[in-house]
């Protein structure tokens, strides 16, 4: 009796530390998910095989709920979907990869809160790479595709028409700061 109470104690005490830990390991994951809930790339999200952008509304193990931002839907995305946030992408240049709010960044002082006039859909390869260089100067001519130019000025002009335009880092630069 008296190893199996050593035992059993023993066992507590291992669950209490778990338990301790999962907590510290809980309040820092909260501690860095509320530096950077202010950064409004994070809760928007690209489907692959989906046309658009989609803004996060919540979300469980197995799926998220987002809402379209082409047409105001809700619709479910599972794990087996192709998702990620704009704040995990980033385009090619010469020497590193640049993220993309600081490309949104440079397209902003260039149209200001108007949308890009390049028509994405029909534009010339050479308007495309014209658009880019004003863009992103160094860009990464091989590796930045048409595709990709196109889908970052659908993108642009879609953020815009729905009133997503604050795409710097300052209000996430800030909290860690005062954290």
């Amino acid at each position: 009796q008296g190893i199996k109470d050593l035992f059993a104690s023993k066992g507590e005490e291992i669950v209490n530390l778990n338990l301790k830990a999962l907590n510290i390991v809980r309040s820092q994951e909260l501690k860095r998910n509320t530096k950077t809930q202010n950064n409004m790339l994070e809760k928007i999200l690209a489907i692959s095989g989906k046309p658009g952008l989609f803004k996060l509304i919540s979300g469980s193990k197995r799926m998220v709920v987002v809402e379209s931002l082409l047409d105001g839907k809700r619709i479910p995305a599972y794990t087996t979907d192709r998702v990620i946030s704009l704040s995990d992408i980033a385009m090619y240049t010469e020497e590193t990869e640049v993220p993309l709010n600081e490309v949104f960044m440079n397209i902003q002082k260039i149209y200001g809160e108007n949308p890009i006039e390049v028509d994405y859909k029909k534009a010339s390869e050479a308007e495309l790479h014209d658009f880019m260089a004003k863009a992103l100067p160094e860009y990464d001519r091989e590796r930045v595709h048409n595709s990709d130019i196109k889908k970052l000025i659908q993108w642009y002009n879609l953020l815009l028409k729905n009133g997503l335009t604050d795409f710097s880092l300052e209000s996430e630069e800030k909290s860690e700061e005062n954290a």
